[in-house]
C-alpha cells in the first residue's frame, strides 16, 4: 500500500473521554452534593450564585421561587384560570409535588378560530420541586390563592436535624493476672 496514512491513536482518544467523564463526576459532586441532589439555596458557600436555577425550569405555569431573609423558601405559581379546587399540593419525602387540571369549560368551542392565541391554558402535571424535609418545616407549608396566584411558603426548620450517630461505648479490658 502506498500513500501516507493517517493513524488514530484510540488509547489516547480513550484516556481523554475517561478524564472528561472523571471531571464530570467530580463536577456534579461539587455542585449537587452526594446522591445527587441539589444543594440548593440554603447553601452559602463561596460558589454560591444567586442566579443558578436550581428547581426545574418549568415553562408552564409561570413561577418564582425565592428565599426571604428569615430562610422561609417561597413559591409563587401564576394560575389564572384555574380554580383552587382543582389544584394538588403535596409532599413526597424531601420534594413538593404541584399539578392542577383545567376546567372543562376552558377548552374553546368546536369551530371556533383563533386570530391571535397566546393564552392556552392546559393541564399542569406533577412537577417536583426540591424542599429537603431537614431544612423546611413541611408540616407548616400554608398555601393561598389569590387573584390567580398560588403562594406556597414552607418556612424553615428551627432546629436543623443533625444526624449523630450511634455512641459506641469503650471498655477497658480487665487483666489476666
Amino acid at each position: 500500500m502506498k500513500g501516507n496514512r493517517m493513524y488514530v491513536d484510540i488509547g489516547s482518544m480513550l484516556d481523554e473521554i475517561f478524564d472528561a467523564a472523571k471531571n464530570f463526576g467530580e463536577e456534579m459532586q461539587d455542585k449537587f452534593g452526594p446522591g445527587g441532589a441539589p444543594r440548593g439555596p440554603w447553601f452559602h458557600g463561596p460558589d454560591f450564585d444567586e442566579n443558578t436555577d436550581w428547581y426545574p425550569n418549568f415553562s408552564y405555569p409561570p413561577m418564582n421561587i425565592f428565599l426571604t431573609p428569615d430562610r422561609t423558601l417561597v413559591f409563587e405559581f401564576a394560575v389564572a384560570g384555574f380554580d383552587e379546587k382543582d389544584i394538588s399540593l403535596s409532599f413526597q419525602g424531601d420534594y413538593m409535588l404541584f399539578s392542577a387540571r383545567i376546567g372543562l369549560e376552558a377548552a374553546p368551542e368546536d369551530g371556533v378560530r383563533f386570530i391571535k392565541r397566546r393564552l392556552k391554558l392546559k393541564d399542569i402535571e406533577k412537577q417536583k420541586y426540591y424542599v429537603p424535609a431537614d431544612k423546611f418545616a413541611q408540616e407548616k407549608v400554608k398555601a393561598v390563592f389569590k387573584n390567580g396566584i398560588l403562594r406556597v411558603t414552607v418556612p424553615p426548620k428551627e432546629e436543623m436535624e443533625t444526624a449523630e450517630g450511634i455512641k459506641i461505648e469503650i471498655v477497658k479490658e480487665p487483666d489476666s493476672n
